[in-house]
């Protein structure tokens, strides 16, 4: 996925940053990243052998404007941000929150899962219940889940998909049953809440991650039991065609976001209406430039098209997130 200007400029900073922090300091910052970010800082900072004396004193002078301008607003911010929290969402719904973002605690107990590569985590679970897999696979990110859905043959995926599907909420009794398989899942002691995961919506947003065979196939299998539920995350599922969903101002900012090379791949698989749509979104010289680009593209394998319209669905997503861009759901008033 291609970075915009200012990630790209945070990155390289940051990377700068933490090589001139020393390994002590650099690991100690890595504690508070989550593992995209540091396998992406990371990856960064190997590639950079050496830095411009210009660019490396800049950064270290912005490091240390940003520390000094720095104040202390409360004393204590975890009990404020608690507080705040319980007052707006109540103590049931603020718990898992909290848990979170202020105590730092592992509340799903598989955290350790989120740093593993998706095929380990495949050999790891495949041969647990599919109810236990599908019980893991909510709390991973959609992405990585769907990764590991793609190492399962067929028909656990079809059935792990099913029950994430019909799954409606992690009750005390299944995280104990997590606990035999990983370890420790209950961290923080016991619960009478039930988390919100699972459900149709987490089906969809896993689904969409896929390539259209295997969605193609989980749709089929989870129609034969259940046609309503089918219905429910297709109609929640966000594919490439939506894009013709989105406006004009809302396409222009995601295609400023999208290198040429990766548009031109993903556009070879579109329909003549998706392209249009993104011609017309365009000026006229990049318009053409992108006609010609496509016109002399040669054949490219349906594998890399996938990945690079999946790419940009996660481009339109992120920007969906941050309130830049927003397209209609299936679900009535909802929007992602």
């Amino acid at each position: 996925m291609a970075l915009s200007a200012s990630e790209e400029e945070g990155l390289q900073a940051g990377a700068i940053l933490l090589l001139a922090l020393g390994e002590d300091c650099a690991s100690e910052v890595f504690k508070h990243l989550q593992p995209k970010e540091v396998q992406r800082i990371g990856e960064r900072m190997a590639r950079l052998t050496t830095v411009a004396d210009d660019q490396f004193d800049a950064v270290l002078s912005r490091f240390d404007s940003t520390v000094q301008s720095q104040r202390s607003i409360v004393s204590d911010t975890g009990a404020y941000v608690s507080n705040v929290l319980k007052r707006a969402l109540g103590e049931d719904k603020a718990g898992l929150l909290i848990d979170r973002i202020v105590q730092g605690r592992d509340v799903s107990g598989i955290e350790s899962l989120k740093w593993m590569d998706p095929g380990a985590i495949a050999e790891l679970i495949r041969n647990e219940h599919p109810q236990i897999v599908a019980t893991i696979l909510v709390h991973l990110d959609r992405d990585h889940a769907s990764g590991v859905l793609q190492s399962f043959e067929e028909r656990l995926r079809n059935d792990v998909m099913y029950r994430i599907a019909t799954l409606d909420g992690i009750q005390p009794n299944a995280l104990k049953e997590l606990n035999d398989v990983l370890s420790k899942v209950l961290a923080g002691g016991d619960r009478v809440r039930k988390a919100p995961l699972g459900g149709a919506k987490t089906a969809a947003e896993i689904m969409n991650f896929l390539g259209t065979t295997a969605e193609g196939s989980i749709l089929e299998s989870i129609r034969s039991n259940d046609a309503d539920l089918a219905q429910k995350i297709e109609d929640q599922m966000f594919t490439f065609s939506d894009l013709l969903k989105l406006d004009n101002k809302s396409l222009q900012r995601v295609l400023r976001e999208i290198n040429s090379e990766q548009l031109v791949v993903a556009l070879k698989g579109a329909e003549p209406e998706m392209r249009e749509h993104v011609f017309s979104n365009m000026s006229s010289r990049a318009a053409e430039t992108l006609r010609e680009d496509l016109e002399s593209k040669g054949p490219v394998r349906l594998s890399d098209v996938e990945t690079e319209q999946k790419a940009i669905l996660k481009v339109v997503k992120r920007l969906a997130d941050e309130g830049e861009v927003m397209l209609g759901g299936g679900g009535g008033e909802d929007f992602v």
